[in-house]
């Protein structure tokens, strides 16, 4: 029995349709049909953190310009990622850097089981998209003060930071941006309702994610050739 079969955050599974709207599936179809349409250079996949980063003027700014798609659903485990992946959201497309944001909705899997599905998600992607540069967004703290699961999502980044360095193309960006004060709190100005960013949070933790897409688009004399023949 192989790792992945082990670890059910590494497992692809749709989500299942509790409310009978189908909305999961109809966002997962679009995102299908974009991938026909588009020609992205980055392409942002993940939970509501990448879903809502594309309501905000920093999106606009700073991610159009890159030619950018945005592929997050709200409430999505590493698990519904992974099936999306797996059924058309790779297909048709060949986006040059890929930011992948999950794992804070995994409330079923421990930290390692966590990490091994961050990296099952990296490996798929590693095998459809070859050629393109990963970026793995670090989990952000959660809760106005310390509890268990900023713990768990603190313990998932060690992880990762120790395990991604193993696998090809592929950078870990640590999210934590001063959103955590000396007090252990985490403020409403930065984090509305200490899980998602206001526009204030999402300035500190994308600037440097804006200025790492920045360097890794700048091709080398190597992919200029590549890209040539």
């Amino acid at each position: 029995m192989s790792q992945e079969e082990l670890n059910s955050a590494a497992i692809p599974l749709p989500l299942k349709d509790v409310q009978g709207d189908n909305r999961w599936m109809s966002q997962h179809n679009r995102f299908v049909l974009e991938c026909k349409d588009k020609e992205p250079d980055v392409l942002f996949v993940g939970d509501s953190m990448v879903q809502l980063l594309h309501q905000y003027e920093l999106w606009r700014e700073l991610f159009s310009p890159l030619h950018a798609l945005n592929f997050g659903i709200g409430g999505d485990t590493t698990r519904q990622v992974l099936w999306r992946l797996q059924n058309g959201e790779l297909e048709n497309i060949r986006p040059k850097v890929i930011v992948l944001w999950v794992g804070t909705n995994n409330h079923d899997h421990t930290a390692e089981e966590v990490a091994g599905g961050i990296e099952a998600i990296v490996q798929l992607i590693n095998t459809q998209q070859p050629q393109a540069k990963v970026i793995v967004m670090g989990l952000l703290p959660r809760g106005e003060k310390p509890n268990p699961l900023r713990t768990k999502n603190d313990s998932v980044n060690h992880l990762l930071k120790a395990s991604l360095p193993k696998l090809p193309n592929v950078q870990f960006l640590d999210t934590d941006s001063g959103l955590v004060h000396s007090d252990g709190t985490i403020i409403c100005h930065d984090m509305f309702d200490f899980l998602h960013l206001t526009a204030a949070g999402y300035a500190k933790v994308c600037k440097p994610l804006h200025e790492l897409l920045l360097q890794l688009l700048e091709e080398t004399p190597e992919e200029k050739q590549a890209t040539l023949t």
